[in-house]
């Protein structure tokens, strides 16, 4: 049955998904089949209806009550999980606690797994979590459960089989890292059938899953498929709920997501591949002064919204940019991007990309990102060449602490480079923001033929 009006009026722009089959009443109505995407074009004095536009741009009026709206997939904090640390050190952090305080680290013995070292009577005793086919129960447990927030949540409730309830958490220092909840993008409308998905050609590979071209509901989309979900579906969902909250021209969309025993997680198709690879086939024959402010304006544009949401994208790269059809670029790979202080111990980053207090001292922010893009514009210039060349790369940071950076590549506009210049100060305080880069790449735009 169609669900109830909703209670507010959906703005201009919200995306909807189709909950039913709708045929059309009238030449004005715009009929859908159910999972189909659609976005709000208008509200109408009637709250029954809308005016709506679907993936092929055909416009036409709905009834609000056969579709729902898509909400933000929120990544949950985990205080009490502490990643990759061993026993001796999970001893020390518990050895004097009460009954019942507890965390949660990974399994040593078991990859993908984790273990929950819990304080009883002046000893530790460690419980092994076992993850399987997305679920996660305690090792001899009757209960299994969608997420580590959940089965902790459980048994902060209910000892049930465990030495005790568990009472507090010892909170990780430096950050805490976050989970993500199935569920949540089953109730935000993010969840796909695997039925309405064609899966073509392998396109690309990745840490966490191989990327296929296909079709869904006649539309071209590209498919990255989780490879091994015991190890790593929460990675692949974490890059899926920060991409749900995000609308932008410049930034990938995300599709939706298919749940089972593979997972994919599916966005828009970006017909002309990334953009190191876009510069280096192409080169200075084909690509003009034209397109290169277009792909530095298009990428500043992207990371100004990103600045404007406090979201840091840690890992801003031209490989991590791709080309639309028309010439748009666009940003994607959110796998590390992150709101607020979520951990990212134990990651590589890219250290010709990567600023220098990110590398010493794990600090992401909004500035870090201005120092990658400065080697983005970089790459842009020199039609995709490796930053740094001649430099080993185990000495590139030691050059760029003593002051070192790289030459304007041949052919760029001074006030490219001099935002360049500005990107890499030492000092994060002292880089300009994105907003501010913007205004001038607009400028310089303007005067580009």
């Amino acid at each position: 049955m169609p669900m109830e009006p909703p209670n507010d009026q959906w703005h201009a722009g919200t995306e909807v998904i189709a909950q039913y089959n709708f045929q059309g009443r009238s030449a004005e109505d715009l009929p859908f089949s159910k999972g189909d995407l659609l976005v709000i074009r208008r509200a109408t004095s009637d709250r029954m209806w809308y005016r709506a536009c679907n993936t092929d741009g055909r416009e036409g009026m709905i009834p609000a009550n056969y579709v729902q709206p898509r909400k933000v997939v929120t990544l949950h904090a985990m205080p009490w999980y502490h990643g990759s640390i061993s026993r001796e050190e999970t001893d020390t952090l518990l050895r004097y606690c009460e009954d019942g305080v507890f965390l949660v680290r990974d399994s040593i013995h078991f990859q993908g797994d984790c273990t929950l070292s819990v304080a009883i009577q002046g000893r530790i005793d460690h419980y092994r979590i076992m993850r399987r086919e997305g679920q996660m129960e305690v090792d001899g447990g009757d209960c299994s459960f969608d997420s580590l927030i959940d089965l902790v949540q459980h048994y902060l409730e209910d000892a049930d089989g465990l030495c005790t309830r568990l009472t507090r958490p010892v909170t990780k220092k430096g950050g805490t890292f976050g989970t993500v909840s199935l569920q949540e993008f089953k109730s935000g409308g993010w969840v796909i059938n695997r039925q309405d998905l064609d899966i073509g050609e392998a396109i690309g590979k990745g840490d966490f899953g191989d990327v296929y071209k296909g079709v869904y509901k006649g539309q071209p989309v590209a498919i990255k498929q989780l490879k091994d979900k015991d190890r790593g579906e929460q990675s692949f969902l974490q890059e899926a709920s920060v991409m749900t909250s995000l609308r932008h021209d410049n930034l990938v969309r995300l599709i939706g997501v298919v749940l089972g025993e593979t997972i994919y997680l599916v966005t828009e198709f970006m017909g002309k591949g990334n953009l190191v690879e876009y510069l280096r086939s192409r080169g200075r024959s084909v690509i003009t002064k034209k397109d290169q402010i277009n792909f530095a304006t298009d990428t500043c544009a992207a990371m100004e919204y990103l600045e404007s949401k406090s979201l840091v994208h840690r890992d801003l790269a031209a490989r991590n940019v791709l080309v639309h059809d028309d010439g748009k670029a666009k940003v994607s790979d959110f796998g590390l991007a992150k709101f607020g202080d979520f951990s990212q111990t134990g990651m590589k980053f890219p250290i010709k990309w990567t600023a220098p207090e990110a590398l010493r001292e794990n600090k992401f922010t909004s500035k870090s990102d201005m120092w990658s893009f400065g080697i983005l514009l970089w790459e842009i210039y020199s039609f995709g060449r490796v930053p740094y060349p001649r430099i080993p790369l185990t000495d590139v940071v030691m050059h760029v602490e003593r002051g070192y950076r790289m030459e304007a590549p041949e052919g760029c506009p001074p006030e490219i480079y001099s935002i360049m210049k500005q990107a890499w100060e030492l000092k994060p305080e002292e880089r300009p923001t994105f907003k501010s880069v913007l205004a001038r790449l607009n400028n310089q735009r303007a005067v580009t033929v």
